[in-house]
Order: C-alpha cells, then structure tokens, then sequence
C-alpha cells in the first residue's frame, strides 16, 4: 500500500484514473485533498441546510454531504479523516473508507460533543481524503460487491433505491 501524494492525485486527475469533481486547489494537501461541506442535516431537524453557517445544538448527532464528487479506481481506497479545525471545536466524526470502484458524494456523521453550540458554515472545509493504493486491483469493485450507496448525491441515510 501507498500513499498518493498531491502530485499523484493530479496527475490522476489529469489522465481521468482519479475523480474529484469541483475540485478546488485550496483543498489539495501535501498528501490528500479537503472535501467541503454541500449540505448538513441535524438529526431530529426535517429541513436540511444548504447555505449560510449551520448551528449545530450540544450534544447533537449531524451528517454532512460533500461539495465534492469522488470516483475511485478499482485499485485505490481512501481514508477519511476529519480536520483538525473541527475536532478542537468538540466535535467527533464517523467515518469509513472510501471503497475501491465507489462513485459519488460522501455521507459522514458527526457529533458535537460539547455544551455549546458548534457553527458550521456551509462550503467550508470538513474532512481530509486520503488516498491508499491497493496492492493489486480489486476483483470486484464498490459497485459490484454491494454498491449501497453508488451514486449518492447529498445527505444519504438510507441506501440508493436502484
């Protein structure tokens, strides 16, 4: 297993192996890129918020989508970290691999773990993606394996109806 680097990332881009759709170069780091928040949905609140800067109450689960669309190869999984911004503000993130072959926006839970109301501006930088190539390509991709969630666009709870 290897760690792409952002030179990795953009040359795979470039040659259309990688997918990061709005990609941004703000978001680009030495080895991954910062995906950026399209919506937030707080759990018990039915409106899900695509603008302005969200107020998440105390010790409240919340789930945000990407700005971002990612495609992965069959040989490269990612990691998924939450920034550091998020973390010194009291919040914990929940979070799992990007399989190889998944195509689509990324769902990922949070919690504010705190007394205080965490703000959230939409737009803002939430997570790191970290690429990881695979010793050798997947026999079956994200896709053919389960594929629950392949093509999800927004906040997704409940698995794509196909």
């Amino acid at each position: 297993m290897a760690i792409l680097s952002d030179k990795d990332i953009l040359a795979g881009m470039r040659s259309g192996y990688l997918g990061i759709s709005d990609f941004h170069d703000r978001g680009l780091t030495p080895n991954g890129y910062d995906l950026r928040i399209s919506e937030i949905s707080i759990r018990g609140d039915s409106e899900i918020k695509k603008e302005g800067v969200v107020r998440i109450p105390p010790r409240t689960m919340f789930y945000v989508s990407t700005i971002e669309r990612v495609r992965m190869p069959k040989d490269v999984c990612a990691q998924l970290w939450m920034r550091t911004t998020w973390i010194r503000k009291g919040c914990i993130g929940a979070f799992g691999k990007i399989d190889a072959g998944f195509e689509g926006t990324l769902t990922l839970g949070a919690y504010n773990a705190t007394d205080e109301v965490v703000e959230i501006p939409i737009g803002e930088r939430f997570c790191q993606m970290i690429f990881e190539t695979l010793t050798t390509s997947s026999d079956k991709d994200y896709a053919q394996r389960s594929g629950n969630y392949q093509g999800q666009t927004g906040v997704t709870l409940d698995p794509v109806k196909k």
